[in-house]
This record gives C-alpha cells, sequence and structure tokens, in this order.
C-alpha cells in the first residue's frame, strides 16, 4: 500500500470516528433531541437505498425503477424472521437478532434479484424500467393481500432493534464495501459495460453475468435497507412500497450525480432531511422534487458531482497549498 493511500484511508477514519463521537456527545447531552435522531437514522436508510440504487443506475448504467420492490421483500422477509425467532422464545442478544434480520433480507432480495435480472437485463432503457416498475407493483399488491404479513393493515409487533449506533456503523461498512467493489475488477467490469457494450463484449467481458451481479448486489444492499426500516419503525404497511417511493430514490441518485457515491450520500441526506425541516409544506415534498430533478438537468445534467467522487484527503491538501501559497506570498511581499 502506496503513502497516498495510508494516508487517504487514516483521514477518512479519524473524520468518520470525529463525526460520530460529535453525533454520540449530541445526543447523550439531549443537544439532539428523539426526532431529529429519527431524521438521522432514516437519513441513514435512505443513504444506504441510494448507494444500491447507484448500482444499477450509475455502475451499469441501467434504469431501474423498481428499488422499492426490493426493499419491501428484504423488510416483509427479516421481520417475519425476528418475528419467528422471538415467538419461538429463542433467547438472542438484540445485535445478533439484526444480524439475522439483516442476512436473511438481503439474501431474500438477493434471490430475488438474481430471478427479475436475469430475464430482464436482456431488455435496455425505458423497456427495463417498465419491467421493474411492474415488478415493484406486483410485490406491494401481493403483500397488501398475502394475510400472514397483515395484509392492508400491515405487519405489527416487530422488535424494535435498531438505533444511531448500530445504524451508522452499518451504513459506513455498506458504503465501504459498494465503493471498494467499484474500484474492483468486477466493479470496472460492471462499469465497462456502462460505457460501451458491444466494446467490453469484444473484449471479453461476459457482459450477462456481470449484469445479473450489479442487479443482485443492488438487490442485496435494498434488502439491508429494507431490513433496518423494518426493525426501526416496528410496523410495516405495503403503501409505504409505491412506485412514488423508487422514483424518490432514483431522484436522490440522479441529483447526486449517476455512479457519484459520495453525490449519492450528499444527495440522500439533503433530500432526506429538507422535507422534514419543511413538514408544514410536506404536501409539496413532490413536487420540490420534481423542480429540483428539472433544475438540475437543465442546468447540470451530470448531478451535484456527475461521475466524480469527493475526496476528503485531496480537500485537505489543497486547503494546504492554499494556505501554504499565500504564507509564500505574503512573505514576498514583505
Amino acid at each position: 500500500m502506496d503513502q497516498k493511500k495510508k494516508k487517504s484511508y487514516l483521514i477518512n477514519t479519524a473524520a468518520i470516528a470525529l463525526l460520530y463521537l460529535l453525533f454520540f456527545v449530541l445526543i447523550q447531552t439531549k443537544t439532539i433531541n428523539n426526532y431529529f435522531v429519527g431524521i438521522m437514522i432514516m437519513t441513514c436508510i435512505m443513504i444506504i437505498m441510494a448507494l444500491s440504487l447507484n448500482i444499477v443506475a450509475g455502475f451499469l448504467g441501467q434504469m431501474a425503477l423498481g428499488h422499492a420492490g426490493f426493499m419491501a421483500i428484504g423488510a416483509y422477509s427479516s421481520a417475519m424472521a425476528t418475528k419467528a425467532i422471538v415467538d419461538a422464545g429463542i433467547e438472542m442478544p438484540s445485535i445478533l437478532l439484526l444480524l439475522v434480520a439483516l442476512l436473511v433480507g438481503g439474501l431474500v432480495a438477493g434471490i430475488f434479484g438474481i430471478l427479475i435480472g436475469t430475464p430482464t437485463l436482456r431488455l435496455r432503457g425505458d423497456y427495463l424500467g417498465i419491467v421493474t416498475i411492474g415488478f415493484a407493483e406486483i410485490i406491494r399488491i401481493f403483500f397488501i393481500n398475502f394475510g400472514p404479513t397483515g395484509g392492508a393493515a400491515g405487519l405489527k409487533g416487530i422488535s424494535k432493534l435498531v438505533d444511531f449506533n448500530n445504524v451508522f456503523f452499518i451504513t459506513v461498512i455498506v458504503a465501504v464495501l459498494i465503493f471498494t467493489f467499484g474500484r474492483s475488477k468486477h466493479g470496472r467490469a460492471i462499469i465497462s459495460i456502462r460505457e460501451d457494450e458491444i466494446a467490453s463484449e469484444s473484449a471479453g467481458v461476459p457482459t450477462t453475468i456481470y449484469k445479473v451481479l450489479g442487479f443482485t448486489m443492488a438487490a442485496f444492499f435494498a434488502g439491508l435497507g429494507g431490513a433496518l426500516y423494518a426493525h426501526y419503525q416496528a410496523f410495516l404497511e405495503p403503501s409505504k412500497f409505491a412506485f412514488m417511493f423508487s422514483i424518490e430514490m432514483f431522484v436522490i441518485v440522479v441529483l447526486g450525480g449517476l455512479g457519484s457515491l459520495t453525490g449519492s450520500i450528499l444527495s440522500a441526506i439533503v433530500l432526506t432531511v429538507l422535507p422534514e425541516m419543511l413538514r408544514e409544506f410536506s404536501e409539496y415534498r413532490l413536487l420540490i422534487y420534481s423542480l429540483l430533478l428539472i433544475i438540475m438537468m437543465i442546468f447540470r445534467p451530470q448531478g451535484m458531482l456527475g461521475r466524480s467522487e469527493f475526496s476528503l484527503t485531496d480537500f485537505i491538501d489543497k486547503l494546504i497549498m492554499r494556505k501554504n501559497r499565500k504564507t509564500t506570498s505574503d512573505g514576498g511581499e514583505k
């Protein structure tokens, strides 16, 4: 590992630790009340959903508009698993029960990702978007009519296992995993398909396999997000996973920049926190999303960060260089 990478890892690790300590102190001293803690938890969950969708929409370059369906699968499957464990009287530490929920939610959603992705990824553009919309609606209608999950009335009695401490670190782990995957051999193969599928296939890249891999990974991490959502809200209703929720997630990814993970994180924070700050105007939330998307497409079609990533190390280096230049120029003037 070269010095630049070591420096980058140390700076990013220190920044994450300091950010967590700051929030921890603010929560413990009641400077941040429970309402804002809830917003922070939902922001972390939406960051995971945006990052997972960016694998398909950003890395792979495919229009997927049914991401809420995978979140619903992860939410309901994990909730049913933990309810079965609790109802059976099996005593288990809450963190271990949460790990079971995450594993079940991610794996079940990933399996559906394979089942849906294998036939549908032969389609492109609008056609793929229409198919994924149909898939998400089928999932929602299934849970509306499925008695064991409470049907339209919703699923109650889910263990509340998620708090800010665990969701923060799970979000960091997911971000690191997706970031690492994007820079791995497999991630670069997926990105090459986005750039030029014919050229990738000519170079020996098995495009179908990598398309399904990207779609499955996106579904897996969406399932994790669904599991966290279920075990934070402790109640699930099918209406939450409607078509417009998929559109909200897609808007987050587009506004952040297709292919930019740090852009997705920034956009998820803004578009999750802003409606809560303007709750009295909540009926105009979708209108605001639409206007933001139109304005962004006109003035910055590549999104806030485009396909580039924000680097804290480079940002600090630029500040140091600017300070050194200023010091040198001041010395010269004297």
